[in-house]
């Protein structure tokens, strides 16, 4: 490689959305919503040209490429989530104790579990929603950060230690990830 290498990404910006670079933060708006996030290293270059993003580094090595690969995937993430937000699945399961769940303003209630009189809660994200029917539980949101992350509360927040699990199976566990059937 001479001293003059530089690789790029280009990402094409859909119809109807706006692009807006600010101090290394991007904001992506489109008419459904919008979504900031900050992309603080330097070492990658963010512009904008004739509706792509142009994502570049010079002198590329093993890390500079990655992290290229790396914003690349988090920009495309916030276009995707405009277009259509990530849903993440959860499933209720007991055989002990019948559970209570409801969603309350910011946090998800777990009552009752494996007998407990206390009632087990987890945080939700903001701007994260949060559908409970039956056994199912759906989170969804714009942002796969914040939806994962929600959904990784509420499936922790079961979680029973001390315990042998082959015979305390009772939990919320995620069944489905963002679209994608877990195996």
């Amino acid at each position: 490689m001479s001293l003059t290498d530089k690789i790029e990404e280009v990402l094409v910006i859909p119809d109807g959305f706006s692009v807006n670079i600010e101090n290394r933060d991007i904001t992506i708006s489109s008419p459904d919503g919008k979504i900031t996030r900050n992309f603080k290293d330097h070492r990658v270059n963010i512009d904008i040209t004739n509706d792509k993003i142009v994502l570049s580094a010079d002198l590329p090595d093993k890390r500079k490429k990655a992290l290229l690969g790396t914003y690349r995937s988090h920009i495309q993430n916030m276009v995707d989530g405009l277009q259509e937000s990530f849903t993440y699945k959860l499933k209720i399961i007991y055989s002990h104790f019948p559970v209570k769940v409801r969603a309350e303003k910011n946090e998800v209630v777990i009552e009752n579990f494996i007998g407990e009189k206390k009632p087990r809660k987890a945080k939700i994200l903001e701007d994260v929603k949060v559908n409970i029917q039956g056994d199912l539980i759906t989170v969804s949101s714009e942002n796969i950060e914040k939806a994962g992350q929600t959904a990784a509360n509420i499936e922790a927040a079961t979680k029973i230690k001390k315990v042998d699990p082959r015979v305390f199976q009772d939990g919320i566990y995620i069944i489905e990830k963002a679209g994608k059937p877990l195996r």
